[in-house]
């Protein structure tokens, strides 16, 4: 009887897994006519495939309650709202996607990191953390993960050498720890209209002496924004440069965001400079944290970095619109698409989708943009093999402290939502490519004349030059709470530029002799180099080929250089 009893519960357990796998089936076939189409890399045959993996993978976790979190930007927005409620029908996970500020979702990283509590089973939170987490040791490593425990969960069709941001994430030791989730690029912005105006273009030839075309270096940069500063273009006063410059902690994210490496901070490297990175931090052979401050080897304090602030205050106060010095981040941003801006030399692309409405004053009537965006102009301390500018890289990290089978059930929305079989589409809606295989899908060729370059740019060999905050940062969210006090010294008047950095590398400096003493990152954490004149560690530098700290340049106004727009996306097309 106990026999033929344990046969039938079997029996029974079998036909409710099967049931649930046919019904789960039938969800995906219905996602994928409603919402995929042929907007995906894979054939439809090939999508039921994956879809079918993700079911079969699930079954051991139907039923179960997933949190996850992510900041607030278009592509979360519909992971949330519609990719998650797809994988729940799908495989029976239930998930929570919350959706809240990008502070706050590092503040719960850190609180679930100091606490040992499981507070969210995984989290998007930016590349930038990658030497927190390495150092720390608190995140998955997620190369030994899918080849270990997580190797039941992990899709074999993920394909990571796919996704065109894996170096972001990975550290110094070879491991990948977090998995690139969305991606956007800070680079510049001009109205193409305005520079293709021929009347516009002789007034510029004539007083300047060269084209008006996308600036190479800040010296053009510098001269364009002076010359539409001022102007009344369609009957309104015109401007030749838009930033922002309210002390605040969005004006942290302005430097942070690779700001100085623009101005030739660092050394060269891609992604970051080695062994001094963009924030001016200094690491030995072991990638250990030496110092911050020029008097250590580091170049935060250095002509590179005071320069690139000196700049940044002469061009709001000459040529951005008044108002630009009381504004956020956030208030700042619709501003060039009100028509009155020429250029703006930082400039993210996630907003590329905002400034394409129809109805704008920068939009044409057939729908297609009046402006474009280009690779970032550089500083006079510029040099090739350095990175250029910032991209963003929101990506998947599982935290040590969530239990095994909530982290299994997370990775898998995690690869759900970063699949071949979503990708394209996702990528259409938040335009923040991860996948090289989806940039260059053919549905972004025939939508490339409408997104202002941003195809262009990242079919582009330029794109390798954009990258993330590195490895050298050891306790990223410590760190950089700094920047925005400082640089809002700067900003506000309280400090000159050099007095500003000055203060910021010394804070800097404090963090990693706290983390030094603490010992809490082992033998990969900071230890501190002694102090030298700058003309002691430029010669070191020197002689083991590098370039950081740099002596300081006494004509910082190089000869402008600017180059057509067209002729620049033939020559990447060409490559």
């Amino acid at each position: 009887m106990q026999r033929h009893l344990l046969m039938t519960t079997s029996a029974l357990m079998l036909l409710m897994t099967s049931g649930g796998a046919m019904a789960g089936m039938e969800e995906a076939r219905q996602f994928l006519d409603a919402e995929i189409g042929d907007l995906s890399t894979l054939s439809r045959e090939e999508q039921e495939a994956e879809m079918q993996w993700f079911v079969d993978a699930a079954e051991p976790f139907q039923g179960m309650d997933i949190k996850v979190v992510s900041e607030t930007i278009t592509t979360h927005e519909y992971e949330s709202k519609v990719l998650a409620p797809a994988f729940t029908a799908i495989t029976g996970i239930k998930i929570t996607h919350d959706l809240i500020g990008e502070g706050d979702v590092v503040e719960k990283l850190q609180t679930q990191m100091q606490s040992g509590e499981n507070i969210y089973d995984a989290y998007i939170n930016d590349s930038d953390l990658i030497g927190t987490h390495w150092r720390y040791q608190q995140a998955r490593n997620l190369t030994d993960w899918m080849a270990g425990e997580g190797a039941d969960v992990t899709n074999p069709n993920l394909d990571v050498d796919d996704f065109i941001g894996k170096s972001f994430t990975t550290a110094p030791d070879g491991k990948l720890y977090q998995l690139p989730d969305q991606q956007f690029a800070n680079l510049y912005w001009f109205r193409y209209d305005w520079f293709n105006d021929p009347e516009i273009q002789a007034e510029f030839k004539e007083k300047y002496g060269y084209d008006l075309g996308v600036p190479v270096n800040w010296s053009a940069y510098e001269d364009i924004a002076e010359f539409f500063t001022g102007k009344e273009i369609d009957g309104k006063k015109v401007y030749g440069h838009m930033d922002y410059g309210k002390k605040d902690p969005s004006l942290g994210w302005r430097f942070t965001d690779a700001w100085l490496s623009m101005a030739g901070n660092g050394d060269k490297g891609i992604p970051n400079g080695v062994p001094v990175d963009e924030w001016g931090i200094k690491v030995d052979e072991n990638s250990r944290p030496v110092g911050s401050c020029v008097a250590r080897g580091g170049d935060t304090n250095g002509p590179a970095a005071v320069y690139s602030i000196e700049k940044y205050l002469e061009w709001l106060s000459a040529y951005a619109p008044p108002e630009a010095q009381g504004m956020t981040f956030s208030e700042s941003g619709p501003v060039p698409a009100q028509g009155a801006i020429a250029q703006q030399i930082f400039w993210y692309t996630a907003f590329t989708a905002d400034m394409v409405k129809e109805g704008l004053p920068v939009v044409n009537e057939d729908g297609t943009p009046k402006w474009r965006m280009a690779p970032s102009p550089h500083g006079v301390y510029w040099k090739d093999g350095m990175k250029l500018g910032y991209q963003d890289a929101g990506s998947w990290t599982l935290m040590k402290s969530t239990p095994e089978d909530r982290a299994k059930a997370a990775w898998l929305y995690a690869q759900f939502v970063t699949s071949k079989t979503v990708d394209v589409k996702k990528s259409h809606v938040g335009l923040t490519f991860i996948r090289e295989s989806s940039i260059q899908h053919d549905s972004f060729t025939e939508r490339a004349p409408e997104l202002g370059g941003l195809v262009e740019f990242y079919r582009s060999p330029a794109r390798v030059q954009w990258t993330p905050t590195g490895t050298n940062v050891p306790d990223y969210p410590k760190l950089a709470q700094l920047w925005w006090q400082a640089i809002g010294d700067a900003s506000s008047g309280a400090k000159s530029a050099q007095e500003a950095m000055d203060s910021l590398c010394e804070e800097q400096e404090k963090v990693l002799a706290r983390l030094e003493r603490a010992g809490v990152q082992g033998d990969i954490g900071p230890k501190l180099a002694e102090e030298h004149d700058l003309e002691y560690w430029n010669k070191q530098a020197q002689e083991a080929g590098n370039l950081a700290p740099q002596l300081k340049i006494e004509n910082e106004k190089e000869e402008p250089k600017t180059v057509n727009y067209d002729e620049l996306v033939k020559s990447w097309s060409e490559n």
